[in-house]
């Protein structure tokens, strides 16, 4: 189903990062389609124009698609009604997950939290103030989408467009660009803590409060519940972080819920 909402759209196709701008169009446009933002079967804006929405070069494009492609992620077909296509994969392996959950600390992810929470907040507080019952239907279609949802990467690209669909409700473009880049950094992660049903029936009736405050025109409630919603969810991937014992790298010092370090012992003086 394409969900051709404007606010969303203009999200994800603004201009990259100007660091390691391949990997940060792969990011954006392979994080979109894992969340379900851009639709199984979608046609992608042509080279030239994509590449200007993105702000970066054809050749950096082309590399970036090549690499999809090679992730299956994107089709590409040559002639008349040629183009490159959206493929909505089953979704990334949970040991790939687990190794970039891995590569952040518990401060990092705790500092993410800070902001994440802020920007839905922002979002659930000025939805709240500005839309109309209408407007609402993006969100209770996803509240329905997730109940359904019996797949964890179903539920983590639904859990992610309901956030980025409230920034959109809020009738913010850049509370709404903020909140897709957020996705792009942790929605996917989201997969390793919705898997359980118990856990589950918590995030919908989250959800279904966060609708009926905003529809009810309640800001305060909503930002409070919207923040509720995005630190509880981060608090479980915290924990989860603290109990992998090794990351794709290696080993990490242990730290506490907190994100401090534990000293490390001395090698010279631990008789090791």
């Amino acid at each position: 189903m394409n969900r051709d909402k404007p606010g969303i759209r203009r999200a994800v196709f603004t201009p990259v990062d100007t660091l390691a701008r391949v990997d940060a169009v792969v990011r954006r446009l392979g994080d979109a389609i894992d969340l379900g933002l851009l639709a199984d079967g979608e046609q992608l804006p042509g080279e030239t124009e994509l590449a200007a929405q993105l702000g970066v070069s054809t050749v950096t494009l082309r590399e970036a698609l090549m690499s999809l492609r090679q992730q299956g992620l994107v089709t590409t077909r040559r002639g008349r009604g040629g183009g490159s296509f959206v493929t909505v994969p089953d979704g990334p392996a949970e040991d790939r997950l687990r190794a970039r959950l891995s590569d952040w600390s518990t401060e990092e992810l705790r500092d993410l939290s800070d902001h994440w929470a802020a920007v839905s907040g922002a979002a659930a507080r000025l939805a709240a103030q500005r839309t109309e019952p209408e407007d609402l239907e993006p969100l209770n279609r996803s509240l329905e989408e997730l109940t359904r949802a019996e797949d964890t990467a179903a539920r983590s690209r639904i859990y992610g467009r309901f956030h980025v669909e409230l920034a959109a409700a809020a009738q913010s473009a850049r509370l709404t660009r903020a909140e897709v880049t957020l996705q792009t950094e942790v929605g996917a992660l989201m997969r390793l803590v919705l898997g359980e049903d118990g856990y589950l029936g918590d995030v919908l009736d989250r959800h279904r409060a966060v609708i009926s405050a905003v529809h009810d025109g309640e800001e305060n409630r909503a930002r409070d519940l919207a923040e509720q919603c995005v630190r509880t969810s981060m608090t479980r991937l915290i924990e989860l972080r603290l109990g992998s014992a090794h990351g794709a790298r290696g080993p990490r010092p242990k730290e506490d819920l907190h994100g401090e370090r534990a000293p490390s012992r001395n090698r010279l003086g631990d008789g090791s």
